[in-house]
């Protein structure tokens, strides 16, 4: 039973069938513009409910838990904060927004990788997706109505650091730069493949000590595993850096 469950996990992110995966390529990670938070909210819902009607007018927005323990929310890519001020103050008006904070590149992990180092960048996207721990997974993706899968939580805990990366697992997949097991650092991904096929269909955020993280199967929470557990291991497809 318990190996039948956890095929569901890789099962459950492949999505769509695809088309053949094109072999890796060293990745250029492409940074964030101006994005525009708001809220700070004690209760998930609100940050949920503020999430859906950004989303509904056509914004990329995501809510997530920062390290105080708050749900906030951000959107956006905007070329300027002029353009992002624009915008926050126009959804201010419809009674959309109310408190925001234009936040600019350098003021995100990506920005500050030159002063600051790698390191410090990796840490900080692990924080990220450490801080979704516990939070349920429901199939669908980066949609607030149905919660992270896992590559929907991959792409996101490196937005809110400031960088895009590919949407889908297997897209993840053949952008990162491919390295060995060993040579795994804290943010790089790992990815697994479904037990019946060879295709990439999951993926998760190695932090270190042979543990990453991951969005598991519908009806479960968002949560950290070991590749040294016997069906991690036989199912590894390899793993991607993109920093």
């Amino acid at each position: 039973m318990a190996l039948i469950l956890t095929a569901a996990i890789l099962t459950a992110c492949a999505g769509r069938p695809p088309t053949p995966e094109p072999p890796p390529v060293p990745s250029r990670l492409a940074v964030i513009g101006v994005t525009i938070q708001a809220g700070a909210f004690a209760n998930l819902d609100n940050a949920i409910g503020l999430t859906e009607a950004l989303q509904a007018k056509g914004l990329e927005a995501t809510f997530f838990r920062d390290d105080d323990g708050l749900f906030k929310v951000r959107f956006g890519d905007f070329a300027s904060r002029e353009e992002a001020l624009r915008q926050a103050l126009s959804l201010q008006r419809e009674g959309v927004l109310d408190v925001f904070y234009i936040v600019t590149p350098d003021q995100l992990p990506a920005g500050q990788r030159a002063l600051r180092g790698d390191a410090f960048v990796r840490a900080r996207i692990v924080r990220t997706a450490e801080n979704f721990l516990g939070l349920p997974y429901r199939w669908g993706g980066t949609s607030v109505e149905d919660g992270f899968d896992c590559s929907g939580l991959t792409m996101t805990a490196y937005r809110l650091n400031g960088y895009r990366i590919p949407r889908t697992s297997r897209e993840q997949f053949a952008a990162g730069t491919p390295i060995t097991t060993d040579a795994l650092q804290p943010a790089d991904l790992v990815f697994f493949r479904t037990p019946s096929k060879r295709r990439v269909s999951h993926v998760g955020i190695y932090i270190g000590n042979g543990r990453f993280i991951h969005a598991s199967s519908r009806g479960k929470d968002i949560r950290i595993d070991s590749l040294s557990a016997d069906y991690y291991r036989r199912h590894l497809v390899g793993a991607r850096h993109f920093l």
